[in-house]
């Protein structure tokens, strides 16, 4: 009877021994881990999202792979860049014919268009068909913009309080045409960082300030060897995604490896698409400047 009494006391002294040094692992060795933990995490190149560095042309380096003319000692030339995106479908002089597709939700409607270019701030559009819009036509120079009706044979400048309206019935603006070589003069642009879907550049657009027009700011990915443009998201004066331009079907066009096709779909219109194809484009052809003047306009054919 002692003997076994003597074995359960020893039993419990051990039991409390035991669970002792179980108190002691927890306080003392379980913090010493996390502790060490912490500090190796410390150790790892980790940054807040707040404290990260700006994605800038001096901290993002390219893959070494990539040939491309507007990539200098491993970085994204961005006013070569810009520059390249605002002569892309045009040279000292070009003409196009172009298909306008707009889509509604109960209805599609084409344009068969003919466009001449000089330089970044003349351009004329003819529309060839069909046959009620045939010989409708609209002029832009510089930041002026006129619209030939020959239904009832007047010519109508667009004054500034229709350039938000919609050009042709399609997705896109009067502003759209008067601005769309004016990237560089009416924002200021960044390198943001790698895109992943599609896979390329974030540069992102913002609008100056005292500048009227639009758009806050226009979120552009362009290729991974910057040549090409991808997508852009456009945001409105309250920092709303208002609409959506995607580039594809890319193939020669008069010598120039480019994207044949634009795709705008606005965020707010379910069910409405412009898709701009280009199908023949001649850089090499001189357009006289006497092209773009108000007598022509309404003798164009």
């Amino acid at each position: 009877m002692n003997r076994t009494r003597a074995s359960c006391v020893k039993n419990r002294r051990f039991r409390d021994s035991v669970q002792s040094r179980l108190k002691l692992l927890k306080h003392r060795i379980i913090p010493c881990m996390l502790l060490n933990l912490w500090a190796i995490s410390m150790a790892q190149p980790l940054v807040r999202a707040e404290e990260a560095p700006a994605a800038t042309p001096s901290n993002i380096n390219m893959p070494a792979e990539i040939q491309s003319p507007f990539i200098k000692q491993g970085q994204l030339d961005l006013p070569a860049v810009i520059k390249h995106f605002e002569d892309l479908y045009r040279s000292d002089s070009s003409i196009s014919e172009v298909l306008l597709s707009v889509t509604k939700p109960r209805r599609q409607r084409k344009l068969a268009m003919k466009v001449w270019t000089l330089g970044q701030e003349r351009v004329l559009v003819l529309i060839q068909s069909p046959a009620k819009e045939k010989g409708t036509a609209t002029l832009k120079v510089d930041r002026n913009l006129w619209n030939y009706l020959p239904r009832i044979k007047r010519t109508i400048r667009i004054p500034p309080s229709m350039m938000q309206a919609s050009w042709m019935g399609s997705d896109f603006t009067n502003d759209d045409l008067v601005r769309e070589a004016s990237l560089s003069q009416d924002y200021t642009y960044e390198l943001i960082g790698p895109s992943q879907t599609p896979a390329g550049w974030i540069i992102r657009f913002t609008a100056k300030p005292g500048v009227v027009g639009l758009w806050k700011r226009i979120e552009w990915i362009v290729s991974r060897d910057g040549m090409l443009p991808l997508q852009a998201k456009y945001y409105d004066r309250k920092d709303r995604l208002s609409r959506t331009m995607t580039w594809s079907d890319v193939r020669d066009l008069g010598g120039k490896t480019l994207p044949s096709r634009m795709t705008l779909v606005p965020t707010d219109k379910e069910g409405y698409k412009t898709e701009m194809v280009y199908q023949r484009v001649d850089f090499e052809k001189t357009v006289p400047k006497g092209m773009f003047s108000l007598s022509r306009l309404e003798r164009i054919k």
